[in-house]
């Protein structure tokens, strides 16, 4: 019964509790052990739906005859860039942002869809925070392509996930079903992290990127070791 129980679907949940309690003979009116199962089953039935649905909209891809993600781009730039216009939605411009040619498509790549929903939430829900990293990530000797980095931190995002490093931080933070909100916010926790870290380390050149990029997922790692974890922007 206890392993059959970390993998029933949402729906299954309350029997699932009855079914535990009945089997370790813990009396039904103990309603403390029956709300902290409950939790903790919708938790652990969550963290897999939470996966599913990040991996589908990874698996996406970047399609520009698709009007939705088209206007997503769009609204990437207007929010990063609101005092300039874009000339043409293929342009050097483009470059501006960190994206590394004249087409942005192009970059997403691995990351589908998601690397493009993770940078227009940050600047959507972190405006000031997101036009500051990107007038930081402009920097003449310690620059950085400001886009592109931000589509590999997704991608770190969605490997932790994967991976299942990140449950102790979502089991913490949600006390039931973590929902692709969470996931957007700890890709925000990240992108505000590695800057710090990048400035902090100072490396030589952009060349070494991955060098550093690498020392920070330890760091990242090392933190959700910790059962008492929670990394967010928010207090």
């Amino acid at each position: 019964v206890l392993r059959s129980a970390v993998r029933v679907e949402e729906a299954e949940v309350e029997k699932c509790v009855r079914d535990v309690m009945r089997e370790k003979k813990i009396e039904q009116k103990n309603t403390g052990f029956k709300t902290n199962l409950h939790i903790s089953l919708l938790q652990i039935s969550g963290y897999k739906t939470l996966y599913l649905n990040v991996e589908n909209l990874r698996k996406v891809p970047y399609d520009s005859e698709n009007e939705e993600h088209e206007e997503q781009l769009i609204e990437l730039w207007n929010l990063l860039m609101p005092h300039e216009n874009l000339k043409a939605r293929i342009s050097k411009q483009w470059c501006d942002i960190g994206f590394q040619g004249d087409d942005p498509k192009t970059d997403f790549r691995g990351m589908g869809l998601l690397g493009l929903v993770n940078l227009v939430y940050f600047s959507k829900h972190y405006t000031n925070e997101a036009r500051q990293i990107l007038s930081r990530s402009n920097h003449p000797k310690l620059g950085y392509s400001y886009a592109i980095v931000g589509i590999n931190l997704t991608e770190m995002a969605y490997s932790l996930l994967k991976n299942g490093a990140l449950k102790a931080h979502l089991y913490n933070l949600v006390s039931g079903l973590p929902q692709m909100e969470h996931f957007h916010q700890f890709y925000c926790y990240l992108v505000y992290e590695f800057d710090k870290f990048w400035f902090e380390e100072e490396p030589e050149s952009i060349m070494h990127f991955n060098q550093y990029r690498e020392k920070f997922h330890e760091k990242i790692k090392r933190l959700l070791l910790d059962y008492n974890v929670v990394l967010t922007l928010q207090d």
